[in-house]
């Protein structure tokens, strides 16, 4: 009954404002207004004061506090204090213009920068702001800080491996693909299914029942809950794209208190929204500059980055150099007080920055492709990869290529036929990581099962999967040797609401047939699509390397979404990937010989099929996602949870054990 009281007052309190807000709201111009309280609460949101606890944080973990404070027409807040448990904060506080739109002129954001607290338990946080007239407002949040029970064995070594927008279905089709099924039961495990210890996860944002990839990775590397599109840090109420309120990170955490290094390792453009909620803070994920910037400005020497691979090279080239996307609107300079009470640099808007200089200046080894980075020097702590402008090439392109090296194929179009794929990024990461005798954290992202699944793009996205797969086998495989490893594999999200419909009823020259004649549904949907028994048990041969020979054989396996844009559709594996908008020369040819859209491609056919949403793309959904865990620690993730709980069984795992393994 408690619970359903609390849930009936957050559904009834208007404006999202706290009891302490409306009452001062209520006299009219009699009083300023904190209409923000960083960090969130559901005691200032919707006077609520028990559990769940909206913000939690590691002891020591440091963040900031933050108001947003109306005062009324004509006058000015003068000062501002944070209190913690009815204590004064004794960090400096600063003031800044609101400039969102909508807030009344001389509204404010007052800030403490880096706060923490190593006491476990439920705090009070209270802020009071004086308006120049005498009056006097005051409100109420609270935050918890997690108390981490010291019971056993710790793990000196993290690896978490993310498979961008990869739900259960993405990993069933996996397996069908990769092992075949017979008799009603799988003839083979994916290295993932071998993981010992199975769990769900929810992934709401703070602002939405549907995720991003940057909040729904931020709360594994943060513990804590972030808006669309931010990282790092909580939201407020200015435009600027790095000055938010922020959360200490994992990385960040851990190389202050224990020296342990970090490692990011991706398929996509660095500054991607995974990759850069391990490392960066800014309420933009899209601020390429100055996230690329910040990776070595900041996450070098107060995270211990020491891996950073994956595509991206446009942001690190010179803007005087083909291929540079580097501009100054997305590049950064933090606030003096910001710099100063997290004791950072400040930052520079620097266009001609050569950033793979001042990588390897600090001591990087950079590797362009895949034979340099076969090439690392064996003594080499310290590891640079930019393998492609922006994302790299799908596993299936990068395949084509090796399988055919004399051939002319998509890699080529994308001007790096020579890219590694992600197990063999993670096993160079785990090399070079592992000569920290205090241990690390790696990131290892599979981040085109969600991009391909956006673009229903389905042999793609599922030999994503399978690529994703193989990092987890080696991971596994250096736990095995390193018996001090918690491994925790999961998604940020859930991408495309992807599911099997069954199989094909035909043979592939028969399916290659019917898309030719363009009549629609006549030909590629009765006749075509078997469901239930006629579904039956589609194979693959699986050649040397570990991938299908085909991604069409006869009575293929046949994929449906449930969060669609409209697109044609005729079964068969499409010889280009949709045209990628992130690339510098996607406007050239021969990128722009590329379909554009999931409307521009299989026409002839003529098989619509109608999409839910009106985007361009399949969209995120809220459905729940699978995490699993192996090594030291794993036996801590069982049953349901929230993303943010993740974080903390890993930090449990980390600082003070487990009984497990």
């Amino acid at each position: 009954m408690k619970k359903m009281k609390r849930g009936l007052r957050r559904k009834i309190s208007p404006f999202g404002l706290s009891a302490a807000v409306l009452a001062a709201a209520s006299l009219a111009q009699a009083a300023p207004v904190v209409s923000r309280l960083t960090p969130p609460s559901a005691l200032f949101t919707f006077g609520d004061p028990g559990a769940p606890y909206i913000a939690r944080f590691l002891p020591g973990q440091r963040f900031d506090l933050q108001a947003t404070i109306r005062p009324d027409t004509g006058f000015t807040i003068t000062n501002a204090e944070f209190r913690v448990d009815g204590k004064l904060v004794a960090l400096p506080i600063t003031s800044t213009p609101a400039t969102v739109a909508g807030l009344p002129v001389n509204t404010g954001v007052w800030t403490s920068r880096a706060f923490s607290t190593l006491t476990p338990g439920v705090h009070a946080l209270a802020v009071t702001a004086y308006q120049d007239d005498g009056a006097v407002v005051s409100t109420n949040g609270n935050f918890e800080v997690v108390q981490i029970l010291q019971k056993g064995r710790r793990a000196k070594n993290i690896i978490y491996l993310i498979g961008d927008g990869m739900g259960i279905a993405h990993r069933t089709a996996a397996r069908i693909m990769a092992q075949g099924a017979a008799l009603g039961k799988a003839n083979g495990p994916l290295a993932m299914d071998l993981m010992p210890q199975t769990g769900i996860v929810m992934t709401h944002s703070l602002n939405s029942i549907v995720t991003d990839s940057a909040p729904g990775a931020h709360c594994y590397s943060t513990g804590n809950k972030a808006s669309n599109g931010q990282e790092g840090v909580f939201p407020h109420d200015t435009t600027v794209a790095f000055d938010n309120p922020r959360i200490e990170y994992i990385g960040e955490y851990l190389y202050r208190t224990q020296g342990k290094t970090l490692g990011i390792v991706t398929t996509a453009d660095v500054f991607d929204a995974t990759p850069g909620a391990f490392a960066i803070h800014t309420q933009d994920r899209g601020a390429g500059t100055g996230i690329c910037d910040q990776y070595l400005d900041e996450a070098v020497p107060f995270s211990g980055l020491r891996v950073l691979l994956g595509g991206g090279r446009k942001w690190f080239l010179p803007a005087v150099v083909s291929g540079s996307q580097r501009a100054a609107a997305n590049d950064y300079v933090l606030p003096g007080e910001l710099a100063s009470g997290w004791g950072v640099p400040a930052g520079v808007v620097d266009t001609n920055r050569d950033l793979i200089s001042d990588f390897t200046s600090s001591g990087f080894y950079y590797a362009a492709d895949k034979t340099a980075l076969d090439a690392t020097p064996s003594n080499e702590d310290r590891l640079l990869g930019l393998f492609s402008f922006s994302n790299m090439n799908v596993a299936k392109d990068k395949i084509d290529k090796r399988r055919h090296p004399g051939s002319l194929g998509v890699v080529d179009d994308y001007g790096f036929p020579n890219q590694p794929m992600l197990d063999e990024m993670t096993a160079k990461a785990l090399e070079v990581l592992a000569k920290n005798n205090n241990g690390f954290t790696l990131m290892v992202e599979g981040a085109s099962i969600d991009k391909q699944a956006h673009n229903m793009d389905s042999e793609r996205w599922i030999l994503d999967t399978l690529e994703f797969d193989r990092a987890i086998a080696v991971a596994r495989q250096f736990a095995a040797t390193n018996v001090d490893t918690l491994i925790v594999v999961t998604a940020d999200h859930e991408c495309a609401g992807i599911n099997i419909i069954g199989a094909s009823m035909v043979s592939n020259a028969s399916l290659l047939t019917r898309a030719a004649a363009g009549d629609g549904t006549t030909q590629l949907r009765a006749g075509v699509v078997g469901t239930y028994d006629a579904a039956g048990f589609p194979s693959y041969q699986i050649a040397g390397d570990g991938y299908p020979v085909t991604t069409d054989p006869d009575r293929k396996m046949l994929i449906g979404y449930a969060a669609n844009a409209d697109r044609y559709e005729d079964w068969l594996t499409n010889p280009q990937p949709l045209r990628d908008s992130q690339q510098p020369f996607n406007p050239v040819a021969p990128l722009n010989t590329y379909p554009t859209g999931p409307l521009n491609r299989d026409v002839a056919g003529n098989f619509l099929i109608t999409g839910q949403v009106s985007d361009s793309t399949a969209v995120h959904t809220a459905s729940d996602i699978p995490v699993y865990a192996d090594g030291r620690g794993a036996n801590l993730f069982r049953g349901t949870m929230d993303n943010t709980e993740v974080f903390f069984k890993v930090m449990q795992a980390t600082l003070g054990g487990s009984t497990g393994l």
